[in-house]
């Protein structure tokens, strides 16, 4: 069943309602909700020079900017807007609690609008129709097409992202004709997997930690780990198998990789990194390619693209900063890391040496270990991304979590409990998907034919969960608490 209200609409959403009854009975806790206040977070990351945060600045200035087609009209001088996209600025999209962050709404305590997606449809005379999975007071979303043809069982699978909108009917893209994709039959299908905006607050601090650190990290306490069934592996660059660590799925090996797969992906335009148009039909092009570049100026100076802005924005910036700690907080820290939830949402890792000021050999508190791990069917989304299979998932970093507005990949809910009890899954054993067996939708049977060998496995977070489950009440609200406080 889907919901156009926002939160949302998943695969087995009925089925998992159902398996949590079993396993929390009588639920009495409460989400604090988003923390109110100033935003602790959008800002240089503390230890750097004059000269550094002056970057920073002039780089965020960048990733305020917004994008028309050829950067002609007022009020949006960044050119390169399309030919699909589903957003106009990088800040529209990520900018809860402060420029960076994630999605907006409307009960922000911080910045609270609507969201932009909706307003985007018609913006300059574009000719677009808002999805029924947008909504005002839903999270920004982008959506992927799990099958190539919902409707043949046995159809490649698609994984790809298909932006909400198009330039069409622009004043500033006069003669093209390209259509948005048919989402109600997609949402019909419920071939329809979503993603919300990541937080991009200090991620120059994630950059900078070494391989061989998150390696270690990951082996540690594995004792514990085998004992509440907890594996976890890391996804990797195909070009030079180091690990990979931005995006919900870490297949992202670089900021200067995210941001211009970002760019190209979502506001539609090419840059150095992804240099041709995405959906570059007729009528519908008009400006040479790659729209962002570095500029040539007198005597060979340069000056950066965009692109290298906005990876110079995350590569500096602080990480979110945590309020100080109630005893409900401090008892809810200790509980966190006595039933597990440690185990993969890592508190500490830290960076190598750095040619920042201040970010070397810094520890820093992310809540994660940046490792994928089996989420079961309940949170499987049928996409593959480089080595990380439809049901896998990146341990999300919590830094920053109390003022977040909607929870998990899909932005399903706005509720930390609900968000806490997805992770369980009655699953069961891992099961390899050969080429020519199929991946199957639990709504309507659906079935798919797997393009490569995928593994499916119960969540690997069932144990902890159990564990939170024999919380007390008080003490599953201590918890809840000190996320809260992140």
């Amino acid at each position: 069943m889907y919901s156009t209200g926002g939160v949302i609409a998943h695969k087995g959403w009925m089925y998992l309602a159902m398996a949590l009854a079993t396993v929390i009975p009588g639920m009495a806790q409460n989400d604090p909700g988003p923390r109110p206040g100033a935003a602790g977070a959008g800002g240089p990351f503390a230890g750097l020079n004059a000269n550094e945060k002056a970057a920073f600045a002039a780089a965020r200035a960048t990733f305020q900017e917004v994008d028309s087609v050829s950067g002609s009209l007022p009020g949006e001088a960044g050119a390169g807007l399309g030919p699909t996209f589903n957003g106009n600025s990088c800040a529209q999209c990520h900018a809860q609690p402060a420029a960076g962050g994630t999605s907006p709404a409307p009960f922000s305590p911080q910045v609270p609008v609507p969201n932009p997606q909706v307003a985007l449809a018609t913006l300059d005379g574009a000719n677009n129709s808002v999805p029924p999975f947008i909504s005002s007071n839903g999270p920004v979303r982008e959506v992927r097409f799990i099958a190539v043809d919902p409707t043949n069982r046995n159809s490649p699978l698609d994984g790809g992202v298909h932006a909400l909108y198009t330039i069409r009917g622009r004043k500033d893209a006069p003669g093209c004709n390209l259509a948005q994709p048919n989402f109600g039959f997609q949402l019909a299908n419920d071939n329809l997997s979503f993603r919300i905006p990541t937080p991009t607050f200090g991620l120059g601090l994630v950059e900078n930690t070494p391989d061989a650190a998150l390696q270690a990290n990951l082996a540690a306490n594995s004792s514990q780990k085998q004992a509440l069934g907890i594996s976890g592996r890391f996804n990797t660059s195909g070009n030079d198998g180091t690990i990979t660590r931005f995006g919900w799925k870490a297949q992202n090996k670089s900021l200067l990789v995210f941001a211009g797969e970002a760019y190209n992906v979502e506001q539609g335009v090419s840059n150095e990194g992804f240099g041709n148009e995405r959906s570059a039909v007729a009528g519908c092009i008009f400006n040479a390619t790659p729209e962002d570049h570095t500029t040539i100026g007198p005597g060979g100076a340069t000056i950066p693209s965009d692109v290298n802005e906005f990876a110079v924005f995350m590569r500096l910036s602080a990480p979110p900063a945590p309020v100080t700690q109630t005893q409900s907080q401090s008892n809810g820290q200790s509980l966190f890391n006595s039933i597990g939830c440690a185990l993969c949402h890592s508190p500490s890792l830290t960076t190598a040496a750095s040619p920042f000021t201040g970010m070397g050999n810094f520890t820093y508190h992310p809540y994660s270990d940046f490792a994928l791990h089996h989420m079961g069917a309940n949170l499987a989304d049928g996409v593959e991304q480089g080595g990380a299979g439809p049901d896998e998932f990146r341990t999300a970093p919590l830094w920053g979590l109390g003022q977040r507005l909607f929870f998990l990949h899909d932005g399903r809910t706005s509720n930390l409990l609900t968000a806490i009890l997805a992770h369980f899954d009655n699953g069961g054993q891992c099961t390899t998907l050969q080429r020519q067996d199929t991946f199957s939708d639990d709504t309507n049977g659906n079935v798919y034919q797997a393009q490569a060998n995928s593994r499916f496995c119960g969540s690997e977070a069932n144990a902890v969960i159990h564990g939170f489950s024999n919380l007390s009440r008080s003490q599953q609200q201590d918890i809840l608490n000190f996320l809260r406080s992140l």
